[in-house]
């Protein structure tokens, strides 16, 4: 019995030292990452968690997704940022973290999709639900544009841009009276705001 709890130990003892030393070497490998990136040698941080790289670790893919798309190899950061998605889908973080290199790759579908997966998870998140509404607004989809940004505003009811996308979403409705206290709002913000005066001077 002694020798079984003895050799139990030594294999305990053994497993401890071996996750402490994968454990320094993956810490060691973010923090020369960290140094690469001040030094702008992104390649030469992407490397560095290379050496430790776990398909199965979100934070190495996160950290990888990251490292691509500031250089400039945004499939790559692509392709990092939806295996993070993957091991963690009640995560918001890489979801706006993939917003970034899909926007540089006008992925405007992709970005759409990403943002309601966001709001899937958090509703009621402003930024998502404005940034929508912006890709609608600009597909003249005034109808959800106006869905998205009505979240937004009721959020952050003084904020600028809810304001003012709101009031001219709700022109291009048809909505008059709505749009004008919204423009008139604005200009309680942005005093002589060019774009609030244009919508005002739309509305007879």
């Amino acid at each position: 019995m002694k020798l079984l709890k003895k050799s139990i130990a030594i294999v305990l003892a053994t497993t401890v030292l071996n996750v402490t030393a994968q454990n320094k070497e993956l810490i060691n490998a973010f923090s020369q990452s960290y140094d690469y990136e001040a030094l702008q040698k992104y390649d030469a941080a992407i490397n560095s968690i290379n050496t430790v790289y776990n398909a199965s670790s979100y934070e190495t893919n996160l950290r990888l997704g990251w490292l691509n798309y500031i250089a400039g190899k945004s499939k790559d950061a692509v392709s990092y940022y939806q295996k993070a998605i993957q091991l963690m889908p009640a995560a918001t973080e890489p979801l706006w973290a993939i917003i970034n290199p899909l926007t540089v790759t006008q992925s405007w579908n992709e970005i759409e999709k990403t943002y309601l997966s966001i709001l899937k998870l958090d509703p009621k998140s402003a930024s998502a639900n404005y940034n929508l509404g912006m890709i609608y607004y600009y597909r003249k989809d005034y109808v959800n544009a106006k869905k998205h940004f009505d979240v937004s505003l009721n959020l952050t009811p003084f904020n600028y841009n809810n304001m003012l996308m709101s009031g001219w979403t709700n022109y291009f409705l048809g909505n008059k009276n709505e749009a004008k206290t919204l423009f008139n709002k604005v200009l309680l913000y942005s005093p002589n705001d060019k774009s609030a005066l244009e919508g005002l001077s739309l509305i007879k």
